[in-house]
């Protein structure tokens, strides 16, 4: 107790800075679901109450609320509550910055300025490289991890973080037994003991076992929507990452998430290399290669990656991209038809959002032609009361 009680008087003002940081990131994009507003009616208590909650010792995390979601492809969701979302952004507001100086340039998920853009920007640019600009031969092999958040091994995630954080205490600009603390809250907490169901039980029908925590062996897997979980995907591949890279010799290596990519000049040498990362995966991190998803190809073939088809030359947005935005379109013509032709000032601005994030991804790629023939055959000339297209056809823009 005395060193809970020195870290109360010391470090409390710091440690409430930081939490009312975290409160704010979470917070944002957010502040609008019932969760996020019951707790911002009276937020400077709650977040004093969970400050103390945290600083003795008996932080308790909330049932989450469990759903599938189907776009871009059928995945279980497990949304925490609004004040554990706070504790999520708080670690990772404390070890991201830690971490961030261990990982490899070329892992491109839950990183500042190294999303989806960067990294396929980054694996067109790898194949370029190998290839001499495509004037010589070079290889692509893509792999994947079976069910891989639902398999993450959370002793072995925990000491990982618990070492490398370890190693640096002198360096933390935090309280180590409290993060680890919370660290470990988080890591081994069971979302699916106490969880709140939202939607139907056949919104399960056809998701495969290795993508549910409720399948999952005990002391195994992490649920997917945490910012945590993120992160702690990052950090248990990360020693693989350095291997692949130094280990293996491979100069071309991108990662996102579970996908990842190994570029070389040799496809004899790429094949042979198939069981030893196989058995790395299993003996070191108890992770299994998903069998049926190997992928190794010549680079004239294209390579699918993070919703882009990488070719010579060329991009393209894959057929799944493209058929969510005609869904979405013809979500909202049904809709301002059902309306009479009308839209309301919120869904005018909902509308916009919607199409123009799709515009956002598609002008990075070679789609110049489907974006004219989607905003002029596909959108509904009604929408054109309220809106206006831009040159070259890059977004919409409110009348």
């Amino acid at each position: 107790m005395k060193q809970l009680s020195l870290f109360y008087e010391i470090d409390r003002r710091q440690f409430l800075n930081d939490l009312f940081v975290a409160y704010f990131d979470a917070r944002r994009n957010k502040r609008n679901t019932i969760n996020a507003l019951s707790f911002e009616i009276n937020y400077e208590h709650n977040l004093i109450k969970l400050a103390d909650e945290i600083i003795n010792f008996n932080y308790k995390i909330r049932p989450s609320l469990c759903f599938i979601s189907f776009k871009p492809v059928q995945r279980e969701i497990f949304a925490g509550d609004f004040r554990d979302r706070i504790v999520h952004h708080l670690i990772y507001n404390y070890i991201a910055p830690v971490f961030e100086r261990s990982f490899i340039n070329d892992s491109y998920s839950c990183r500042k300025k190294k999303g989806t853009h960067y990294g396929i920007n980054r694996i067109n640019h790898f194949i370029r490289s190998c290839s001499k600009n495509y004037h010589c031969d070079c290889f692509i092999l893509k792999l994947d991890i079976h069910g891989y958040f639902m398999s993450i091994d959370r002793f072995i995630l925990y000491d990982k973080i618990k070492k490398y954080l370890c190693k640096r205490r002198n360096l933390l600009g935090f309280d180590l037994t409290m993060v680890l603390y919370l660290i470990k809250k988080v890591i081994f907490n069971d979302p699916t003991s106490d969880c709140i169901l939202k939607g139907k039980k056949t919104d399960w029908n056809g998701l495969p076992a290795s993508k549910s925590l409720f399948h999952s062996d005990k002391n195994k897997g992490l649920p997917i929507g945490n910012l945590t979980s993120q992160l702690f995907a990052n950090i248990y591949l990360n020693e693989f990452d350095h291997m692949v890279k130094k280990g293996m010799k491979i100069k071309y290596y991108g990662r996102y998430v579970d996908d990842f990519i190994l570029i070389h000049s040799n496809c004899e040498y790429l094949k042979g290399l198939i069981p030893q990362i196989r058995e790395y995966l299993s003996s070191h991190l108890l992770l299994t290669l998903h069998p049926d998803k190997i992928y190794l190809q010549h680079y004239s073939k294209g390579v699918k990656f993070l919703g882009a088809i990488i070719k010579p030359f060329r991009m393209y947005i894959t057929s799944r991209t493209k058929n969510n935005l005609y869904q979405n379109i013809g979500l909202w013509n049904s809709i301002i038809k059902k309306q009479n032709y009308r839209l309301y000032r919120e869904q005018i601005n909902a509308y916009l959002a919607s199409i123009n994030s799709y515009m956002g991804i598609m002008i990075h790629f070679s789609t110049y032609n489907l974006r004219r023939k989607m905003l002029n055959e596909r959108v509904s000339n009604e929408f054109y009361k309220y809106f206006s297209i831009s040159d070259s056809f890059k977004k919409l823009k409110k009348k």
